[in-house]
């Protein structure tokens, strides 16, 4: 089997048990968001996630972590975060990064479940992140392999759209860290899901009140904000 085939084979079928698999239904059959609503009226989570190593196509979601904003509020009981068993503990120089260590991995959440509840947290919300391909990569992979399906979750990537609400500050691309300081977020525990996941939530509202401040008042224009910065990027 050369690579070409490879590439297009499709993975084989995944067999719920009927629990899980009237669950998923209960989530596929969910409306969708409406992107128009104002920013105030929406529920956006905030997803971050952590893995086995940086690298998408071979590295192994280990845990999810989730924040959400509701109308412009962040509450903090209202949080997700789940540790996916892993069969293979990730090695030292991974767990010395986000802290999970081989124990608490081997005792994670059985993978399927872990994403049913996810699933269940999120609904159909707009999802937010920094940087947000690899944690909606390290995710689909995730919900592919143990549920058989592909998510289609509207993603809003903050490294795109705050620098193009804030340019007039710094009109690049830079890292989490750089923006959380320029507007004194603390961020309790680097490279903890939830607390990753909460820091951004707070940048989430800085940008949607500089946003509504000029017009752009929903998840849609946030996409659309988004769009238009790569495009220029693309250009230049």
């Amino acid at each position: 089997m050369n690579w070409l085939t490879r590439f297009f084979q499709r993975p084989p079928a995944v067999i719920l048990p009927p629990d899980q698999a009237a669950r998923l239904a209960r989530w596929q059959a969910l409306p969708a968001a409406d992107m128009g609503l104002s920013h105030y009226r929406s529920r956006y989570v905030v997803v971050d996630v952590e893995a086995s190593g940086l690298n998408m196509g071979k590295d192994r979601l280990i845990s999810i972590g989730a924040v959400a904003v509701v109308d412009g509020v962040i509450d903090p009981a209202d949080a997700f975060e789940v540790i996916l068993r892993q069969d293979v503990v990730s090695d030292t120089d991974n767990i010395l990064i986000h802290g999970i260590g081989g124990q608490a991995q081997q005792g994670g959440v059985e993978p399927a479940e872990a994403l049913l509840a996810y699933l269940d947290y999120v609904g159909k919300s707009p999802l937010v992140a920094y940087h947000a391909l690899f944690d909606k990569t390290m995710i689909e992979r995730a919900m592919v392999r143990y549920l058989g399906v592909k998510t289609d979750h509207a993603w809003i990537d903050l490294a795109w759209v705050v620098p193009e609400l804030y340019k007039d500050m710094l009109d690049g691309h830079v890292g989490l860290d750089h923006w959380l300081a320029v507007f004194g977020i603390e961020n309790i525990q680097r490279h903890n899901a939830v607390s990753d996941s909460l820091a951004t939530a707070m940048l989430l509202q800085v940008a949607m009140a500089k946003a509504s401040s000029r017009g752009s008042e929903s998840p849609q224009s946030f996409i659309e904000i988004e769009k238009a910065r790569r495009w220029l990027r693309r250009s230049a």
